[in-house]
C-alpha cells in the first residue's frame, strides 16, 4: 500500500505540472515558463530539469524521478524519464528556461502497418491473474484454433522489480528482483504456465483457460495440481520445471519485456514511436505493438495483416464483439 500511495504522489504531482505547463505555454506563448536556470547543453538541460521536478513536485514522495535519455526533437530538447513503473516525456527549451511537461503534436504520425511474414510472429504479454490478460486470452483462443500453427502466436509474462513489499509476498528472490503485480501465486501461476508451453505445449491454452475460470491470485497454488490432472498434464514435470527454471524463466520474459518495440499508433501512445512492455495485455506482431480493437476478430484481422500471404482461414468472421473492459482497461 505504501508503495502505491508513493507512485499515486507521484502521478497527481506530474499531472499538475503538466496542467502548469500546458497552461502557461498556451497563454503566454515563449514569454512566461517555468525557468530552470540550466546550462545550454542537453544533459545539463536534462538533469536540471529533473531536478526541478523532483525538488519541487515529488518532494513529500519517496520515489523519484530518473533521467533515462535526452534528444533534440523540434528546436527542443526531449527528456524521457520514469517515475517508478511509469514513463513520462517532457521538453525543455535549448536556453534551459522553459520546461514543458508535455506537447501536443498537431501533425501526428500515421498509424504504421505490421512488417509482413510468411508466419507472423506473435506475442501476447498479461499477468496470469490480470483480469484484463485473461479477458484478452478469452479472445485469442479463437484466433488460435483458426490459425493453429500458420502463425507462431505465444503468451508471455509481465514481471516487475522491486514491486509492493518485495520477498515473500509479492517476489520469487530475497532481491525482489524479480515479483508479479498481483502476489506470489501469480508469480507461481505465470511459471507453471511457461513450464506447460514448453514441455506439453498441446495443452497450454487448456491449462490457461481452465485455470483462468477454476482459480484466482489467491487459490492458484493449491487448486492447479488438480485443473492439471485432469488435463493429462505430467504434474510432477511441471512442479520440477517451476523449482528448478523459476528463475530464467523469469529473466527470460524480463528481457523480452524491456525491449523496444514500434508502436502501431504513435497517437494512441503519447506520440511515441516506440515502447516496453508494462501492461497487461499488450499484443505484439512482428515487433509493433497492436492498437486495436481487443476481440477474436481484431486479433484475427490484425495478425491476417502480417501475412505475407494471407492464409484461406483469414476470411471467416469470428465475430465483432468486445467486452468494454477488455477495450480499455489493463494491469499496469
Amino acid at each position: 500500500m505504501e508503495k502505491n500511495k508513493t507512485i499515486l504522489l507521484a502521478v497527481i504531482g506530474i499531472e499538475a505540472l503538466i496542467i502548469l505547463g500546458l497552461s502557461l505555454f498556451l497563454f503566454f506563448g515563449d514569454k512566461i515558463g517555468i525557468p530552470l536556470l540550466t546550462k545550454e547543453t542537453p544533459e545539463q538541460a536534462a538533469q536540471s530539469a529533473i531536478k526541478y521536478i523532483n525538488e519541487n513536485f515529488l518532494a513529500s514522495a519517496q520515489g523519484k524521478a530518473e533521467l533515462k535519455k535526452v534528444e533534440e526533437s523540434n528546436n527542443l530538447y526531449k527528456i524521457t524519464f520514469d517515475i517508478g513503473e511509469r514513463e513520462y516525456i517532457s521538453y525543455v527549451s535549448k536556453d534551459g528556461q522553459l520546461l514543458f511537461p508535455e506537447a501536443i503534436d498537431m501533425k501526428p504520425l500515421p498509424p504504421k502497418e505490421f512488417p509482413k511474414t510468411a508466419k507472423p510472429d506473435v506475442k501476447l504479454f498479461v499477468m496470469s491473474y490480470c483480469p484484463y490478460g485473461n479477458q484478452a486470452e478469452d479472445a485469442m483462443f479463437p484466433v488460435v484454433n483458426l490459425l493453429k500453427d500458420k502463425a507462431n502466436i505465444e503468451v508471455h509474462y509481465i514481471f516487475y522489480k522491486n514491486y509492493q513489499s518485495g520477498y515473500p509476498e509479492y517476489c520469487i528472490d530475497k532481491e525482489n528482483q524479480y515479483c508479479a503485480m498481483h502476489g506470489i501465486q501469480e508469480f507461481n501461476q505465470n511459471i507453471r504456465e511457461l513450464c506447460v508451453w514448453k514441455y506439453q505445449k498441446d495443452k497450454f491454452w487448456s491449462f490457461v483457460k481452465d485455470m483462468n475460470v477454476k482459480a484466482d491470485y489467491k487459490t492458484a497454488d493449491k487448486k492447479w495440481e488438480g485443473v492439471a490432472g485432469a488435463l493429462g498434464i505430467d504434474v510432477q514435470k511441471i512442479k520440477d520445471c517451476q523449482k528448478n527454471e523459476a528463475l530464467s524463466f523469469a529473466a527470460q520474459e524480463v528481457a523480452l519485456t524491456s525491449k523496444e518495440y514500434l508502436v502501431q499508433d504513435p497517437a494512441k501512445n503519447q506520440g511515441k514511436e516506440t515502447t516496453t512492455v508494462s501492461g497487461s495485455p499488450t499484443l505484439v506482431i512482428n515487433g509493433v505493438v497492436f492498437d486495436g480493437q481487443r476481440s477474436a476478430e481484431g486479433y484475427k484481422n490484425a495478425i491476417c495483416a502480417a501475412f505475407k500471404k494471407e492464409p484461406p482461414e483469414c476470411s471467416q468472421s469470428l465475430g465483432d464483439e468486445s467486452p468494454s473492459s477488455v477495450s480499455g482497461g489493463s494491469c499496469q
